[in-house]
């Protein structure tokens, strides 16, 4: 009775089913089409206007999704659940879905990020170059590695559908999104589309697989003055040649979403342009996923804030299938209803649209797989993941300039300076964990100032300051990095000027006044008007924005990666030629397509010098293994670490630094190591001498049993298939004390029973025995707080549950 009075406060209509009927629409073995017309069928108003419904995270509740069956939920940028780990979003998200299965028809929603370049809104994820920096390879292939790594480390977190790629075309540098557009060209976004298949997969539903959208439908990159959200004033012949071929290339491989454009086009708000949206993008160009807005974007037809029920309609009739209504959702439900019934939108269209969502929730699998996809956490921020964006960065540096004083040789004194030299959140530059990205140290990588002192190591010296001060003519170079620091739409437009400020002018000049050769490396999501300095500075590279992998910017200032980027822009001479663009008749500083490189290199044949030195320093069950670096002539690109074990010799990990942690050991039994180092050439040194790593004794002693029962309970569930499992384990303080640092014990009661990849906790087997120590952000666990943690395993034959559990040497009671 209660749930019925609430229903009737919101005026929602429910659509009963029979809980124990499997219906047409449940069976996965029908085509997707017959499913979506039985679910069809069944639907009320109220549930398919709901599921046109997007709301922010922070707006709304797992309650709110089952009372107004809402489709889709959504993080905007920095909107993060806490803590902002893999493990917290897969809560969050399967919190969420349940609400959504919950409703009458178990309709699941889908969980839409500006996931842009990497999945930028969690700490520690892999952060990419922007686009700009990916039009700068001229690498297809690498775009859609780095779509299919961001959809791994996107799936680890539940989210299924990802605000990317932006298929923008920049023709106005002042524009304060450049940097998420390939280029200024419609080839470049063209050909880089290929992000959308790393993204999605060969189709939908398969391994991490993730939606796509492209945005933003169409022209953003073509308003006048370059403003955000400005007018495109342009004929359709241009419309059409310049900004819509990226699009019709996304269509081409499938993309699942298109979002529309915040800007107009000669006076129209393209949220509510059914030409370009209806009868262009749907009826010509044959899209048949669902149309998204952008945040609040339907909200601007009218030019005032706050929905209108006019402004519901036009949009949805304009062809717009799901509304981005962050925190007005309520009242565009309540609006949309009203158009409906007042007959101004036709049933057909809000059939239509649900039809377009319905079809790619059921082709992602959601009905057969709602839930967080946890296997895929310990890809966040991965090894492989951070070496596929060294990769991308050293791809995408575009050498300007270069009087000899590059590259650089490890074996100089080297002095750096510029406030982006050792600054991640620079480098990053915005949506980079929050909307606008900020300076500092905002997330896990690798500075340029660290890059570059990886790649020296113990050759040579590097000095830095952040303003140049303390160098001298005893520096063989000095290296500037400089730029702009982190902005996103709005707050990047340029109407003014588009130089480098005073403080990075300074800098530059105390490093020139010192007499040496002054190479600059710029840090920017566009270029900048330098044609002033640039006579005065030996060499100039441009990074773009490259995000948490510097390492990759040093690889090139060495020679440990040709340089090979070609400019994805024109870079102007003065800001007053702005708009400039290739072809356009005006004469640039560098021109589109420009590059230069080292020329061609000497054959390295010479092995870097084999680590010497190596030593673990054990803690607990995990150990860090140091070293003493390796040199080279060009410099080492990376140490390869190696386990043996008898005659099995398997690599356990690689680094760019003399330095690794090694994780899961056991007390009594030794496990052997040895490195070597290798350079650009693939030249390999002598291995070090090896190093015998073991956990001597018990790291985590047993407390005394608190006083009237056992100090924890533990809840543990799984999901069994076909010889393999995932398990879910809640931990619960029950004692009186807080725990700082804690570990779970426990026998699988089957030799079988195995343990192949865990999260949320570092995990441990020998024989039956598994161990679960705590991660860096849950140690803490205060009296009555609980934790989840889990893991994926095998068996063979059955699947038993362990019959106890210790916690820190503690018995724990079964939850």
């Amino acid at each position: 009775m209660a749930t019925a009075v609430a229903l009737a406060a919101t005026g929602l209509t429910l659509t009963p089913v029979a809980a124990a009927q499997t219906l047409p629409y449940q069976d996965p073995s029908l085509p997707v089409a017959q499913r979506v017309a039985d679910l069809l069928s069944r639907m009320s108003l109220d549930e398919k206007i709901g599921q046109m419904t997007q709301a922010e995270r922070a707006k709304v509740s797992p309650a709110d999704v089952t009372t107004y069956r809402l489709g889709s939920i959504l993080s905007g940028g920095g909107s993060a659940p806490s803590p902002n780990t893999p493990a917290g979003w897969a809560d969050m998200y399967d919190a969420f879905q349940r609400g959504g299965l919950a409703t009458p028809l178990g309709i699941p929603m889908i969980y839409g990020s500006d996931a842009v370049h990497g999945h930028n809104n969690v700490v520690g994820a892999t952060i990419f170059p922007h686009n700009i920096g990916l039009g700068a390879t001229r690498d297809p292939d690498l775009a859609e590695r780095i779509g299919r790594a961001t959809a791994e480390e996107v799936t680890g977190t539940g989210v299924d559908w990802t605000f990317s790629p932006c298929l923008c075309v920049a023709r106005n540098d002042r524009w304060g999104r450049t940097y998420e557009s390939f280029g200024e060209k419609p080839e470049l976004a063209t050909q880089m589309s290929g992000i959308v298949t790393g993204y999605q997969g060969a189709t939908l539903g398969g391994p991490a697989s993730v939606l796509a959208t492209a945005k933003h439908y169409v022209g953003d990159g073509g308003t006048t003055n370059g403003t955000d959200q400005g007018d495109a004033q342009l004929s359709e012949a241009e419309l059409r040649a310049v900004h819509l071929p990226p699009f019709v290339a996304a269509i081409g491989r499938g993309v699942g979403s298109i979002m529309i454009s915040y800007s107009s086009w000669n006076g129209q708000k393209l949220h509510g342009n059914r030409y370009l949206i209806t009868d262009l993008l749907k009826n010509e160009l044959g899209f048949t996923g669902f149309v998204v807005s952008d945040w609040n974007g339907i909200d601007q037809i009218d030019g005032a804030p706050g929905f209108t029920g006019a402004e519901v309609a036009q949009a949805v009739n304009a062809g717009i299938d799901m509304v981005m209504a962050p925190d007005g959702w309520r009242s565009f439900i309540t609006l949309l209803r009203a158009e409906v019934q007042a007959g101004r939108v036709p049933m057909s269209r809000i059939d239509d649209a649900n039809r377009r969502i319905l079809t790619k929730k059921f082709e992602l699998g959601l009905f057969e797989r709602p839930l967080a996809d946890r296997s895929y956490a310990g890809t966040l921020g991965s090894a492989a993941h951070r070496e596929l964006a060294r990769e991308a960065v050293a791809e995408s540096q575009v050498l300007l300039k270069n009087g000899g004083a590059l590259p650089l040789r490890t074996n100089s004194r080297i002095f750096v300076a510029g406030r982006s030299a050792d600054d991640i959140g620079n480098q990053s530059g915005g949506w980079t964990v929050s909307w606008q990205g900020g300076s500092g140290n905002t997330t896990p990588g690798t500075t340029i100032l660290q890059g570059i002192r990886n790649t020296v190591g113990s050759a040579g010296t590097v000095t830095y300051s952040p303003n140049g001060s303390g160098v001298d003519s005893s520096y063989d170079v000095a290296v500037a990095v400089v730029g702009e620091t982190p902005y996103a739409e709005g707050k990047g437009d340029r109407p003014a000027g588009m130089g480098l400020d005073a403080t990075d002018l300074t800098t530059i000049d105390t490093l020139r006044a010192a007499g040496v050769p002054v190479v600059v490396v710029l840090v920017s999501g566009r270029p900048l008007d330098i044609a002033a300095q640039v006579p005065n500075w030996n060499a100039l590279v441009a990074a773009w924005l490259p995000g948490t992998e510097g390492q990759g910017v040093a690889d090139v200032l060495f020679a440990v990666r040709q340089p090979t980027g070609k400019l994805p822009v024109t870079w102007m001479r003065s800001v007053g030629q702005q708009p400039i663009n290739d072809g356009d008749g005006k004469t640039p500083l560098f021109p589109y397509g420009y590059g230069l490189s080292y020329g061609d290199p000497v054959p390295d044949t010479t092995a870097p010098t084999a680590p010497t030195d190596l030593r673990a320093t054990v803690s607990g069950t995990s150990a860090t293994l140091t070293w003493s670096p390796s040199t080279d002539d060009v410099g080492v690109r990376e140490y390869v670490v190696h386990e043996t074990a008898g005659t099995s010799d398997t690599v356990y990990g690689r680094t760019a630094i003399p330095s690794v942690t090694v994780t899961g050991l056991v007390p009594g039994v030794s496990r052997q190591f040895f490195v070597v180092a290798t350079d650009a050439a693939g030249n390999t040194s002598p291995a070090s001498p090896p190093v015998v790593v073991q956990a001597a004794v018990d790291p985590t002693p047993s407390p005394t049993p608190t006083s009237g029962g056992a100090a924890c309970q533990v809840s543990y569930a799984t999901n069994d298939w076909g010889g393999g499992f995932s398990a879910t384990v809640t931990v619960r303080n029950t004692g009186t004390a807080a725990l700082s640092g804690w570990t779970l014990r426990f026998a699988f009661p089957d030799a079988g029973q195995r343990v192949t990849q865990g999260w949320s906790a570092t995990w441990s087997q020998s024989g039956t025995a598994v161990t679960a120590s705590n991660a860096a952000w849950n140690g803490s666990l205060p009296a009555g707080a609980s934790t989840g943690l889990g893991f994926n395993g095998t068996y063979s034959g059955a699947n038993p549950r362990p019959a106890a559990f210790t916690l820190n040497g503690a018995p724990c009671t079964a939850g």
